[in-house]
């Protein structure tokens, strides 16, 4: 696996260190699309798993965008089984149009979340590089963003169900096209990597860097770096913040002291993050409107409701409508149904639930929760005891926001 130029295995040892701790016997999947960099990463980690007694699992995933992407799924598949590594396909079925690009970067991180919790593995491995990191910054610049932004892909952040961690962040793109071509393999490339109608290909394009070794993404790689530093800096501010003035509570509330909580800007971005947990969105809210919230001391923001002495919750006229209840499902980008329901189940808002609640739970969280429904008839619901101790059902309901719990 190590030709010239090819990461060797002490090296992605040193990269995967700092991401952990990993502990006895990891399981970690891998998205895999084909492409040289995701196989690379494929095949530098399935090593090291089998190094610690773990296993590597990789996340094939068929966006549906091109005629021949189940062909291409099955084939990339079939590559991981001849080098002993496992792997899973989930097909999503997309369709053309505005905001393809995200729309398939969001589906295809959905679908690698749903193989981590198929085959138990607690982190989701990408495959991004150097070159890619250079890119984002440059994307981001474009857009406006501020420092955190500019701190591009972050190595490790939660994703709800599962750590996402990006050991090749700093790798040349060429020296993971090494390990491919040692491997004898001939990666799949992807046309849309060709298309100059999307703006990062066009960035790709004018920094004429492929390999990702020249002067130009070293140097906006290591400003990332620098920016994320500074991120990492704010970041522990923030979590100390509401460590020391918020509770999380898994009915998908919290509560606030909000003389501890202050009204600083640490502050505002520690209520930021709080609003995109309770809320179970994919962003947390501008700052400057959180920090606007705090100044009025109540009221809603981003599909949140404070309300006076504290109490953060969620807004009951933003929540999702119901969904059917199949394994793995997250109703309203917060509860996620673990483990088998009874046939004709749907998860949704709990309502005006006739059921004991207990004193310190406040009846306005009571009708945010989420409820395990079959036809009108309540099955489960976490945080009220239901059903009682010695009924439990095969399934239960977890708050597991989308964005993760304080990420």
């Amino acid at each position: 696996m190590d030709g010239p130029g090819a990461i060797g295995a002490s090296e992605f040892d040193a990269l995967m260190e700092p991401l952990g701790p990993f502990g006895l016997a990891p399981v970690v999947v891998a998205g895999v699309s084909g492409g040289p960099h995701s196989l690379a990463l494929a095949l530098l980690l399935a090593r090291w798993a089998r190094g610690r007694g773990g296993r590597a699992v990789a996340g094939i995933v068929d966006h549906g965008l091109r005629a021949d992407s189940a062909a291409e799924a099955a084939r990339v598949s079939a590559w991981m089984t001849a080098r002993g590594i496992e792997s899973r396909v989930e097909a999503l079925g997309l369709d053309g149009g505005t905001g393809v690009q995200a729309r398939a970067r969001a589906g295809r991180i959905a679908a690698l979340l749903r193989v981590c919790a198929a085959v138990g593995a607690p982190w989701l491995a990408l495959g991004q590089h150097r070159g890619d990191q250079a890119e984002t910054l440059l994307l981001r610049g474009f857009a406006g963003s501020g420092p955190a932004g500019l701190a591009g892909m972050a190595a490790a952040r939660s994703a709800g169900g599962a750590l996402v961690i990006r050991p090749l962040l700093g790798v040349a793109p060429v020296r993971l096209e090494a390990v491919v071509a040692a491997a004898g393999l001939a990666p799949i490339r992807d046309p849309s990597n060709e298309n100059r109608g999307f703006t990062r290909v066009r960035l790709r394009s004018a920094l004429a860097d492929p390999g990702g070794e020249g002067p130009a993404i070293a140097a906006l790689a290591e400003a990332a770096s620098a920016f994320a530093r500074r991120r990492g800096v704010a970041e522990g501010e923030v979590a100390a913040r509401i460590g020391a003035a918020a509770r999380l509570h898994p009915e998908g509330f919290a509560r606030l002291d909000l003389a501890l909580l202050g009204r600083d800007g640490v502050a505002a971005a520690a209520l930021a993050v709080l609003v995109r947990a309770v809320s179970g969105g994919d962003y947390a809210p501008a700052e400057a409107a959180a920090a606007a919230l705090l100044a009025r001391g109540a009221g809603t923001l981003g599909g949140v409701r404070l309300m006076q002495g504290g109490l953060l919750l969620r807004e009951e006229a933003a929540m999702a409508p119901a969904v059917p209840a199949v394994p793995g499902a997250r109703w309203d980008g917060r509860f996620v149904l673990e483990g088998v329901p009874p046939e004709g189940c749907v998860i949704g808002p709990l309502g005006a639930a006739r059921l004991p609640r207990p004193a310190w739970l406040p009846e306005a969280v009571v009708r945010t929760m989420a409820g395990l429904h079959r036809d009108t008839v309540l099955v489960a619901t976490p945080g009220l005891s239901y059903p009682p101790p010695g009924a439990h059902p095969a399934c239960r309901l977890r708050f597991a926001p989308a964005g993760g719990a304080c990420a």
